[in-house]
């Protein structure tokens, strides 16, 4: 018969040829572990909807920085969990909070790894928001302050990377006056540039005890319908001066990682949220999918899609994997 057609298969049948015609590659340099911090002595305590991930106080937080180290991970994102709360989340910007009381500790022990500091105020706040609240509304202007605080008492405890995740509006403009006032002009700041108000952040908010004890953050945080919206998000953080933006869920959004990499020229970030993991993690322990398949498919994807770096809690698990391949 004279059938015309491509031999696409040509360039897959052996793995040697496929690896020569890979267009995305999946590196170690590539993740971002985040840290759950607590205050306390002797502390570590699994996250019940996360597996594998905990809860850890200053004397625990050695041993795991020891193993991300010799796995080659380079960065981590600090979350801060104190002993007392309250309305205005004055742990957060305090000089001796946990997140900054960490941070020290690591640049102590692991001077060259990098140490990113999530930047909001609700894992400190006794009302679980963002911001500060009046008759339960979250004022965008009158949390900026705070906000600018908390960077800055970070920067002056060693982070390399201030990462604002509140989603007030002006909140990257705010922090960078802030810092570079305070004499921290070369200090980054990837901003959570586009936030989705998700049902995917579930079991973060075991993690970091950090649930609205009223409404939700849906008047601050981005509909998951919208797509245009990312890019004014993406756009006003990159005038405001923003370094890296992050689009935080992953997996439901990667549409949206490749609008931002089309159009905005800035190193971009994919968070692989709490819920994408613990989903991973749920249908690996029942034995209905391999986990190391699916894992790395899931982050090579994001590669695919636009990201730059991925922050996940399968940074160590991965790590792993990438070891054992080469």
């Amino acid at each position: 018969m004279d059938l015309q057609f491509n031999r696409h298969r040509r360039l897959r049948k052996t793995a040697n040829m496929r690896a020569l015609v890979r267009e995305n590659r999946l590196h170690t340099d590539d993740l971002i572990y985040p840290i759950f911090v607590a205050e306390g002595q002797d502390i570590k305590r699994e996250i019940t909807s996360m597996p594998g991930i905990y809860n850890l106080s200053l004397d625990h937080l050695h041993a795991e920085l020891e193993e991300v180290v010799s796995l080659g991970i380079k960065s981590v994102l600090l979350f801060g969990i104190p002993e007392e709360k309250d309305a205005c989340g004055t742990q957060a910007y305090h000089d001796h909070g946990i997140v900054q009381e960490a941070t020290r500790l690591i640049k102590e022990s692991f001077p060259e790894l990098i140490v990113i500091a999530d930047t909001c105020l609700c894992e400190f706040t006794d009302h679980g928001h963002c911001g500060l609240v009046e008759n339960e509304e979250v004022l965008n202007d009158e949390s900026l302050d705070l906000l600018v605080q908390t960077a800055v008492s970070q920067a002056k405890a060693g982070a390399d990377i201030i990462a604002p995740s509140n989603m007030m509006d002006g909140f990257t403009a705010a922090i960078r006056a802030g810092l570079d006032e305070a004499g921290f002009e070369n200090v980054p700041i990837m901003s959570y540039a586009v936030k989705y108000a998700s049902a995917f952040y579930g079991p973060f908010r075991e993690a970091a005890d950090s649930t609205p004890q009223f409404g939700d953050r849906k008047a601050y945080q981005m509909d998951p319908a919208n797509r245009l919206e990312a890019i004014r998000e993406a756009e006003s953080d990159l005038v405001e001066g923003a370094d890296f933006l992050i689009v935080k869920p992953g997996m439901p959004y990667l549409d949206i990682v490749r609008d931002v990499k089309n159009n905005i020229n800035l190193p971009l970030v994919i968070y692989n949220v709490s819920g994408e993991y613990s989903m991973v993690k749920a249908a690996s322990q029942n034995g209905w999918i391999d986990e190391e398949r699916i894992v790395m498919e899931m982050l090579t994807g994001m590669k695919r899609a636009g990201c730059d770096l991925i922050i996940t809690y399968h940074a160590k698990d991965a790590a792993r994997w990438l070891k054992e391949q080469n």
